[in-house]
């Protein structure tokens, strides 16, 4: 079996302001906001920890192990920063990687590829899931995990976007099939030996014999949204800026969750599992890029 690479420490970065939010047919979410200093969210700590964890989002365990074994730990980090769009004109990659820590600090499924991983070159543009993760349930059921993520302005845009996205991978066809072709032929840079390499193919591809394992499909969605801070709220104090902001921050998530529920409930999405996760970030259009140009220089 594979390994998280994003242990639980992740987390510590932010507080997890509404945990496991129950939505229509089981499913959740959960809200985390970056930690607030000094009137602001702690963006150096949040690049610091990304710029540490890039690699493992951006090459396959293999990449990784060969570079390590080798001692070319510069070369694992300018392979990892190559791999991402000028921060220029980058407007989504920040939601990808965020979703990836999440998935695997927070609901303990390992990755399988990510998009990133498949750029030849770093202004290519990979169609697809940004992710796929493997989740465990129990010694018999898995599921694989297809990420989708958004970063917009309002939440409620980024909530539609997101769920079309799912929409249109699940009902055009071809589209699902590919992506699981996709996870078959990049499996073995997952795998560190041939016989790990079976155990996950038997996994993700599971018999229909007796005392096999079974695989569902389901999806990961981070969304990112743009919280405007008032004047009147910079000049408070630490400590009311600081329950001002996650009360207001709480509430406005809470507001959207008929938004969550209506889309869930589409006869489309009837059985698959959803783990939803939401950051939000001042000054969104800005921070995007200026987070990803502080991980790459």
């Amino acid at each position: 079996m594979i390994e998280k690479s994003i242990k639980e420490d992740f987390l510590d970065l932010f507080y997890h302001d509404l945990v496991s939010e129950k939505l229509e047919r089981n499913n959740s979410l959960n809200l985390f906001t970056l930690k607030v200093q000094n009137n602001t969210f702690s963006y150096d700590e949040l690049i610091s920890e990304l710029g540490n964890k890039l690699h493992y989002f951006a090459l396959s365990r293999q990449q990784i192990a060969h570079l390590k074994k080798e001692d070319k730990l510069k070369d694992l980090i300018d392979n990892a920063k190559s791999k991402l769009r000028n921060h220029s004109v980058n407007e989504g990659e920040l939601g990808e990687i965020l979703l990836y820590c999440l998935l695997e600090s927070h609901l303990n499924a390992p990755k399988i590829l990510t998009k990133l991983e498949l750029k030849t070159a770093h202004n290519d543009y990979v169609k697809g899931a940004d992710g796929v993760h493997l989740l465990k349930l129990n010694e018999k059921e898995y599921q694989l995990i297809f990420g989708e993520s958004k970063l917009e302005t309002k939440l409620t845009n980024g909530i539609y976007s997101a769920f079309d996205s799912i929409k249109t991978l699940l009902t055009e066809k071809g589209k699902l099939k590919f992506e699981i072709d996709l996870i078959n032929s990049e499996l073995v840079k997952e795998a560190f030996d041939v016989n790990s390499y079976e155990i996950l193919k038997k996994i993700i591809i599971p018999s229909a014999k007796e005392d096999e394992t079974y695989m569902d499909y389901s999806f990961g969605i981070f969304l990112g949204y743009d919280l405007t801070i008032s004047e009147a709220e910079s000049k408070l104090s630490n400590s009311e800026f600081r329950e001002t902001i996650r009360k207001r921050i709480k509430e406005e998530i809470l507001s959207t969750i008929s938004s969550f529920n209506f889309q869930i409930k589409k006869n489309e999405f009837s059985g698959y599992k959803f783990y939803i996760y939401v950051i939000p970030f001042s000054d969104l259009a800005k921070m995007r890029k200026e987070i990803i140009k502080e991980i790459t220089t």
